[in-house]
């Protein structure tokens, strides 16, 4: 060993190939495993990484223990506190405890909990801790002479009772004397007081926030709050301002001089009767109600107004019967000319209808051989034409075949009606049946 290393001895070709094989005759079962300074037997299928110890243990022999907790405390244990054990508890107040958290080992000034609103030499009610450290105290939700929420009313269908939250959003007793109750109801005391307050700052820190202010209540309460302020102070002076303005322009009746007594206290021989209603029955004319719109105004020199005339679905005037919401009163002479000419319409579409139903006579017309009407007198040559079907055909047939066709092709503008006649014979017509059998 040299300055706290293990020298390893130099293995050989040879030596380093004979360990290989004892390793794995160890693995196949036929040489005895590896035995340990406690003469347990090593499994020759662990990896030489995790069966080799460290340089610094210096172990001489093969061993097993650098993989197990050879650091271990013989009183150890997993749990962090022992359960159960019975520790000392104070009931009472002692005389120089800390009057925050109840601890001895501090006084009120140097305690790091959290500042309770009324002392803890006060509270009599402990809260056991694990461990037996400092105690805490709970918010004493009734005195044990009081009745519970859930008792003031057994009906089932009554106010719902939270066990978890022992909260009780609603009034148990709706029906009873306010002046007798002592409890309305969570919600009595969530809108008012400062739950009420609070709910307004948040509300405001919200709409700010969705206008485009920089603030946020839970980041910057203080900010929030500060804001609010100012804009409850910037609202109460808009508010005096709008008053005084109004004030201003249409003066304050409350300043003028008051009433005389003989108006406020005036009394009357009339008497009114009403029925259970609250209608009017008698003593009194009823007062019809008036519509929003204008009514009885005549324009366009009607003398009715809109909506009075009534005919095919359609609204007019009855002084002169036209539709048209906006058209200038013609009387009745605008009556009778349009009686007339809807008499002449009426008319006109009889004698339409009368000349439509007698049929016209459809005349046949023979094309001539240049397009023109056939003449009676036309007469065509037997021979001129058996010669021009023969042609006939053998154009159509130079058309189906292209190899046929000559390379000169000459053309004629003098076509005799013969040849005219058996184009028109054999041309195709597309809406013959028998088209495709020709």
């Amino acid at each position: 060993m040299s300055g706290g290393f293990t020298l390893v001895a130099f293995k050989s070709r040879e030596d380093h190939r004979k360990q290989i094989e004892l390793e794995e005759a160890r693995k196949a079962g036929l040489a005895p495993a590896e035995v340990d300074e406690d003469g347990k037997e090593i499994n020759p299928h662990i990896p030489q990484y995790m069966s080799s110890a460290p340089w610094y243990l210096n172990s001489e022999k093969p061993s097993l223990k650098h993989q197990r907790k050879w650091k271990s405390d013989p009183n150890y244990t997993k749990s962090w506190y022992d359960r159960g054990a019975k520790t000392f508890q104070a009931e009472k107040f002692r005389k120089g405890a800390c009057q925050n958290c109840g601890a001895m080992s501090h006084s009120a000034k140097a305690c790091m909990d959290r500042p309770r609103k009324m002392d803890f030499a006060k509270v009599e009610k402990r809260v056991r801790t694990t461990g037996g450290g400092s105690t805490g105290t709970v918010r004493n939700l009734r005195i044990r002479e009081d009745t519970a929420k859930y008792l003031l009313n057994l009906d089932v269908n009554s106010a719902h009772y939270d066990p978890k939250t022992r909260s009780m959003r609603e009034d148990p007793l709706p029906d009873a004397d306010p002046n007798d109750k002592f409890y309305l109801g969570d919600n009595q005391y969530r809108n008012s007081g400062q739950a009420l307050e609070f709910k307004q700052l948040n509300m405001h820190s919200w709409e700010a926030f969705d206008k485009g202010q920089d603030m946020h209540m839970q980041a910057a309460p203080s900010q929030a709050e500060l804001l609010y302020k100012n804009f409850k102070v910037a609202k109460d002076k808009l508010k005096s301002q709008t008053k005084d303005t109004i004030m201003e322009k249409y003066g304050n009746a409350s300043t003028v001089d008051e009433i005389p007594m003989e108006l406020l206290l005036g009394q009357s021989e009339r008497q009114v009767e009403y029925d259970r209603a609250g209608r009017i029955i008698k003593g009194q004319e009823v007062i019809l109600p008036k519509s929003k719109y204008e009514e009885d105004v005549y324009a366009n020199n009607h003398t009715s107004v809109w909506g009075s005339w009534w005919k095919d679905h359609q609204w007019g005037y009855k002084c002169c019967q036209q539709t048209i919401r906006n058209s200038y009163c013609t009387g009745s002479a605008g009556i009778e000319a349009a009686e007339a000419s809807l008499d002449l319409m009426k008319a006109n579409i009889a004698r339409k209808e009368a000349s439509e139903d007698i049929p016209k006579k459809v005349e046949e017309k023979r094309m001539a051989a240049w397009g023109t009407d056939i003449p009676e007198d036309l007469e065509l040559n037997e021979e001129a034409l058996t010669n021009a079907l023969k042609k006939e055909d053998e154009r159509k047939r130079e058309e189906k075949d292209e190899r046929k066709r000559k390379y000169n092709v000459k053309y004629t503008n003098d076509v005799t009606p013969e040849e005219m006649e058996a184009y028109r014979m054999k041309r195709v017509h597309h809406e013959d049946p028998m088209k495709d059998f020709l």
